[in-house]
């Protein structure tokens, strides 16, 4: 960690999480754009992951799809499986490609997105729930993509500037920081002073 202890980066993701569940069921939700509505929740389940981890994203995204069902009064549990899929799997991304580039959020953001408002759609189908099926889902899923790039790179900026001061820090990057700053000759000054 970076001098902190878990107990810190819990709270705030926690505290952040309850504010965007409530502003999306409250606020957003009211308000459509292009006949959808943005989803912040996957947009913070997928962020929560790219900066702490699979672990900390599949928690995450557990108890806020867990949070959203009961709130909404839906098929228990099925937000919470899709939810813990993105978070997990963006927190592999960074532990296993470390993403540094300025795009990185805004694509990871599109694919979170894409992955839940389709699985959620894919689920409730398979789950049998009487709703039309038609090129009308299609259409909303793609707009729902689009909104979401729209909203991703400013809900990256939130996500990161709440979580700043608790994020783990990379253990490959103390390594590389620590190699130089050592104060001690690296291997090839080594080689060419025997």
């Amino acid at each position: 960690m970076n001098g902190a202890s878990p107990g810190p980066l819990a709270l705030r993701l926690g505290v952040f999480a309850l504010i965007v569940v409530f502003f999306q069921i409250g606020v957003v939700s009211e308000v459509p754009v292009f006949g959808v509505n943005a989803e912040l929740c996957a947009l913070l389940v997928a962020f929560a992951g790219l900066l702490c981890g699979s672990t900390v994203g599949a928690a995450c995204g557990f108890a806020v799809g867990l949070f959203i069902d009961l709130a909404l009064l839906q098929t228990l549990g099925l937000t919470s499986l899709i939810f813990t899929l993105v978070g997990y799997w963006c927190g592999r991304l960074r532990e296993l490609r470390d993403p540094q580039g300025a795009l990185t959020p805004l694509l990871v953001g599109v694919s979170a997105s894409a992955v839940a408002l389709a699985g959620y759609s894919l689920m409730e189908f398979m789950l049998g729930v009487d709703a039309p099926v038609s090129f009308l889902l299609l259409r909303e899923i793609v707009l729902g993509v689009v909104v979401n790039t729209i909203v991703a790179l400013p809900m990256w900026a939130l996500t990161r500037r709440v979580l700043e001061g608790a994020l783990p820090e990379d253990p490959r990057r103390r390594r590389r920081r620590r190699a130089y700053t050592t104060g001690g000759l690296s291997p090839l000054s080594k080689a060419s002073a025997r």
